[in-house]
């Protein structure tokens, strides 16, 4: 990677060594992950051959020389990745994280936008990082996008990136439902006839979006838990765990019966407050009468609009507004159960329902579903960019100090991903993680005794010496 970083930056005219200082923010991301400047102290602890004075407005004119050259560098990191893959490559995996960044100062054309963050389930200053993925698990390219982009318009510019950069006649996708609105398989569609490819999809259906959904499902035969139909004229693969669906319908019918339970307690609320204001007009005619004043312990009247305005908060707050009709402008608080949406919501239970371009004769059902949960290593490599790599929070503002940022986080991945690969066809039982922390032990010191200076290593051990050769490494010296 070193030698194909410097062939990039060979044109640039600078003071300092750029392929050193992205291979140190590199190995940072991998090691200790720190902001810039907390990377000099950083430099400081450790030995990083080729590397000696850092300045700070040295790392971020690296990462504005990186951003210059971005194209000349994915390409050859394309070429490095390449012999790794299969040679049809027929089968990658897209899905897209939101990252969180600091700063309230507004840019022009600012790509820190305001979003649903996936991280904190709440609204965050954020930009969109979508990775694609070889079916080995190594990342083979990254996208960067508003923070508040929708995530179904970023799956064709993916594709025309993919097929720009690996030259491949065949490609199958792997999305999640948030990926999927049925323009985008019309423009897949488009996008193979354009650019002359075979260009195939496994989409996953947000089934609960559309109303011919449920009805659909009823009508399946499961065999061993699979089953096929059509929908919107397209292959739709079934996958469906009778526990999981037992677990859901159980679930959602104890809060129902909840929620049931508190708008009856309005109601009773309600009528006793009615009977008790009848009870005082009763007795103030009595009284107008001449009869003896009847004791009647006040108490506060209950409304119907204050019942009203609790049980619509409480539906929002579960999210099971759908299954109760209430007549919300009556001027008496009154429900009832929507058992119809209930059993609709039932029939979907405990299903997973899969989009395919795939033709049975490639594809057979339980290929499809197994090809899709495969999808789940992506989210892993999501977990390692966020926790053991740091990309985020990320407090720079200009958007070529984040696009560098995110790539510089990108070939950390890349290498944290490789190691894995090579771990585990050697079946260590060491992760990456625990692998960088053992060898991490390794200490250089270098002693000083009158003018002449002593350099060594602290002694190798038998795991770090185990780790060496398994990942085909040199010792250090």
């Amino acid at each position: 990677m070193g030698a194909a970083l410097k062939r990039c930056f060979r044109g640039s005219r600078r003071q300092f060594d750029a392929e050193a200082l992205i291979r140190t923010m590199v190995f940072n991301r991998l090691s200790d992950p720190r902001s810039k400047l907390g990377l000099l102290n950083w430099l400081q602890q450790v030995e990083m051959p080729g590397v000696t004075e850092v300045s700070h407005q040295q790392l971020l004119r690296t990462m504005d020389v990186l951003v210059d050259h971005m194209d000349e560098v994915e390409l050859a990191l394309t070429k490095l990745i390449r012999p790794l893959l299969d040679n049809s490559l027929s089968l990658v995996f897209y899905d897209l994280t939101t990252i969180r960044v600091h700063g309230e100062k507004e840019l022009p054309e600012d790509i820190r936008q305001y979003g649903l963050n996936k991280e904190t389930g709440g609204i965050a200053r954020q930009f969109v990082l979508g990775v694609v993925q070889s079916a080995d698990g190594i990342p083979l390219l990254h996208t960067v996008a508003p923070g508040n982009v929708s995530e179904a318009t970023t799956l064709r510019p993916m594709l025309e990136h993919a097929l720009k950069r690996f030259d491949v006649a065949r490609i199958v996708v792997v999305a999640d439902r948030g990926l999927l609105s049925l323009d985008n398989v019309a423009q897949i569609r488009a996008l193979a006839a354009e650019k002359r490819r075979q260009i195939d999809f496994i989409l996953a259906v947000s089934a609960r979006r559309y109303k011919a959904m449920p009805e659909l499902m009823r009508g399946l035969k499961y065999t061993d838990g699979v089953a096929e139909t059509l929908f919107e004229n397209e292959r739709c693969v079934v996958a469906f765990d009778a526990k999981t669906a037992q677990r859901q319908s159980d679930r959602r019918r104890k809060e129902i019966d909840a929620l049931e339970a508190l708008g009856q307690k309005l109601a009773d609320k309600l009528d006793a407050a009615d009977a008790a204001a009848q009870a005082a007009s009763e007795t103030k005619k009595a009284t107008q009468k001449g009869h003896k004043k009847a004791s009647i312990k006040p108490c506060k009247q209950a409304n119907d609009r204050d019942a009203y305005v609790r049980f619509a908060k409480e539906l929002k707050d579960h999210k099971l507004t759908k299954y109760f009709t209430v007549d919300w402008h009556s001027a008496h608080f009154s429900f009832e159960r929507n058992e119809a949406a209930i059993l609709d919501a039932e029939a979907l239970d405990g299903k997973l329902v899969l989009m395919t371009s795939l033709p049975a004769h490639m594809s057979g059902s339980a290929e499809i579903v197994s090809r899709y949960k495969a999808l789940a290593d992506i989210e892993r490599g999501f977990r390692v960019l966020k926790s053991d790599i740091e990309i985020a929070p990320m407090h720079h503002r200009l958007e070529i100090r984040i696009r560098a940022h995110a790539l510089i986080c990108f070939m950390a991945l890349l290498l944290h991903r490789l190691l894995r690969l090579r771990l585990k066809r050697a079946e260590s039982s060491f992760s990456p993680t625990s692998a960088l922390a053992e060898l991490r032990r390794i200490q250089r010191h270098a002693v000083k005794i009158g003018e002449v200076t002593h350099v060594g290593l602290s002694t190798i051990a038998p795991k770090q010496r185990s780790l060496f050769e398994t990942l085909k490494f040199p010792l250090p010296t």
